[in-house]
């Protein structure tokens, strides 16, 4: 396909990293460039395999492709997945998380689930290895939220599994997963890859059923890839190229072909394993949702945290000696307001955690509830002065959660989503959207992100965050769309002296008293 997308998927590599990535150097010189390689299956070995990857975590060897992972997929394995800041293992390889949808600069969605499906109860994992109902869900309503709102719903263009759906081949249904059919069957991908069976098997494309999310009949191919250096030298590596399928042609999405099979999902009886009815679940649209630990686990009940930066070193820890006080507005028990540095205008401020944490997306229920408290104070504070306001956070290259406030007129309210859509083309950055943010589960589990909670109630939310540009906030609010003033996009350009951010604080206080619900 010219002008597509050019993607790698592999399947179980199994400790063989130079074999496999001495063969990616191969590939991507003859038929590349291409933007990602996706391994499916078992990634780690036993440990003896696993030390070729120490030349490339040390830096002696080099990943040519960017390379992205699925989680582990039995028990012996999950140690390799612990402690993982932002999903890194070393440059140029990353653990995508337990489920999601991922999405390239080209607009390519790559829906993902780790692991194998649970054996015990149907919503709680026995292992990290094992996915449930709910992360079949979360993973469901993240790519029906992130549709293109002016077109039916089209599917996703890559489903990346370990573990086969169960009613493609019969002689695999024992070791097949159910859900992952289900999944399959209301998600409609183009592609759908999985390994783990050791073999290459390639079936015919089908058709998905029509239902409610769309009247089209959508197309899967479904490709199980071999073990890498496998003796039998079956298919261990696919190369694809891809248009985005919310900018291909509906008549190249619809037009069958002549070798086409029927749906080995629409006959399936799933009773008993997901009931669609179930509004407890299909109700919940998230981005993506927190790992659950059982009991007896380390960190059981508790929200696995980032690594953590010296909070004696930090600025906005506020038990590091650097935190600048004079800019504190007001104090709560979780979070504080303060003035930001180098501030657009006076009424720009941040809400800042108290201890130190690195994103939104770890933060506790209580915290949560705290959050939301200071949004809507700041919202009802900005109403009075006939504003309308923008809460924004960056996860990326920052270690300590804060997130931007900034008023408009109410009669910009309208321009401001124009605004950062105009600004991502700029910098070839997709969005997705997703409605009021009512909780941390709505946000990526693992890997920087960046957010806008726009005066409407919407949310625009990325995960292109390689090389994403650090002032992109402050490009949109300071566009001649908005605030006219290009000259502070650099906050650094915008530093007062003390006394003038002391008086900008004192200001802001007293307007902000009668709304402050931590006095």
């Amino acid at each position: 396909m010219d002008a597509g997308t050019k993607i790698l998927v592999v399947g179980d590599v199994r400790g063989r990293f130079k074999q496999l990535f001495q063969r990616v150097e191969t590939v991507n010189k003859k038929a590349g460039p291409f933007e990602i390689l996706c391994c499916v299956g078992d990634f780690f070995g036993d440990d003896k395999q696993n030390e070729e990857l120490i030349a490339y975590k040390n830096g002696f060897k080099h990943i040519t492709v960017p390379t992205y992972i699925l989680g582990p997929n039995q028990k012996e394995h999950e140690k390799h997945f612990e402690d993982l800041a932002d999903g890194e293992i070393c440059t140029n390889l990353t653990y995508l998380g337990k489920r999601g949808v991922y999405t390239l600069t080209s607009g390519v969605k790559i829906a993902y689930l780790s692991g194998v499906e649970s054996a015990g109860s149907a919503d709680s994992a026995k292992s990290n290895h094992e996915f449930t109902k709910s992360d079949i869900f979360a993973v469901r309503n993240s790519c029906l939220v992130s549709k293109n709102c002016s077109t039916e719903y089209r599917g996703v263009d890559v489903l990346l599994t370990s573990q086969w759906p169960y009613g493609m081949q019969e002689n695999a249904n024992e070791t097949a997963s159910k859900l992952i059919s289900f999944l399959c069957r209301e998600i409609k991908p183009r592609y759908h890859f999985c390994a783990i069976n050791g073999t290459y098997f390639e079936c015919p494309p089908f058709r998905m059923p029509k239902d409610e999310t769309t009247q089209f009949e959508l197309c899967t191919r479904f490709i199980s890839l071999a073990d890498v250096g496998n003796s039998e030298k079956a298919k261990y590596i696919y190369a694809l190229s891809l248009k985005p399928v919310d900018k291909s042609r509906l008549l190249d999405l619809v037009q069958k072909t002549t070798n086409e099979i029927p749906c080995p999902y629409a006959g399936l009886d799933l009773c008993g394993t997901v009931d669609k009815n179930d509004t407890s679940e299909t109700r919940q649209y998230f981005y993506d949702m927190e790992k659950k630990k059982s009991k007896g686990q380390r960190g059981y009940g508790k929200k696995r945290r980032m690594q953590e930066l010296n909070q004696e070193k930090c600025w906005f820890c506020l038990s590091s000696p650097d935190v600048e006080k004079h800019l504190i507005i007001t104090i709560g028990e979780r979070f504080y307001l303060a003035l930001a540095k180098g501030p657009i205008n006076r009424y720009h401020v941040m809400i800042l955690s108290t201890k130190h944490l690195p994103c939104a997306a770890q933060l506790t229920t209580e915290d949560w509830e705290e959050l939301d408290k200071f949004k809507n104070s700041l919202r009802k504070f900005f109403k009075t002065i006939g504003q309308v306001v923008c809460f924004t956070e960056r996860h990326y290259k920052s270690f300590h959660l804060q997130i931007n406030v900034l008023g408009f007129e109410e009669g910009y309210a309208w321009k401001i989503k124009h605004s950062f859509e105009d600004k991502a083309e700029e910098f070839n950055l997709q969005f997705e959207t997703l409605p009021a943010l009512d909780s941390p589960k709505m946000l990526p589990e693992i890997g920087p992100y960046f957010l806008a909670e726009l005066p409407d109630d919407s949310t625009l939310i990325t995960r292109q965050m390689n090389h994403f540009p650090l002032h992109f906030a402050r490009d949109v609010f300071c566009s001649e769309n908005l605030l006219n003033c290009d000259e502070k996009v650099n906050w650094k350009e915008c530093l007062l002296e003390k006394d003038e951010e002391t008086t900008y604080v004192s200001d802001f206080r007293k307007g902000f008293a009668p709304f402050d619900f931590t006095v």
